[in-house]
């Protein structure tokens, strides 16, 4: 039974670590990928076909017309963020962790927050504000704490 897990997620990709105290590496332990998260939006139906090109008023250059609705990478994002809750949830009644890291950049944080169950949120020791889906767990170790004193008790 692993004391500590860390999840490191994005709103693509998602890794697991257990680690047994502050001070041992991190074992990856699992990973989800949502694959339509870097497709673009016209791909998954926001538009039908390719946007819209047009040309300037003045020189040769072509663009794009329109952007891409925000609402929808908004609503994949909020998708795969309750799977990993429900990932989460699911780890803790069968492996029973007691504490979890949560690395995550700001906006994407605040999703994951809002699809954990109560008892996920509880047991929330320490939350670092940084994307480092694509780092080593090296640079993970070094931006988690270094003692049991600096986690909030869970």
């Amino acid at each position: 039974m692993s004391r500590i897990r860390v999840v490191v997620a994005d709103q693509a990709e998602a890794i697991f670590y257990d680690m047994s105290s502050l001070k041992t590496r991190p074992v990856e332990v699992d990973r989800l990928r949502d694959p339509t998260a870097r497709r673009p939006t016209w791909e998954l139906g926001a538009h039908q076909g390719r946007p819209g090109r047009t040309y300037e008023s003045v020189g040769g250059q072509r663009h794009a017309l329109g952007d891409e609705p925000p609402e929808l990478r908004r609503q994949q994002a909020a998708t795969f963020a309750r799977a990993i809750a429900e990932k989460l949830d699911a780890d803790r009644r069968e492996h029973g962790f007691q504490q979890l890291i949560v690395v995550a950049s700001a906006p994407f944080r605040s999703l994951l927050r809002s699809e954990l169950t109560p008892e996920i949120k509880a047991s929330i020791v320490h939350e670092v504000p940084k994307d480092l889906v694509h780092s080593r767990p090296e640079v993970l170790r070094d931006y988690l704490p270094e003692s049991a004193q600096e986690l909030k008790s869970a």
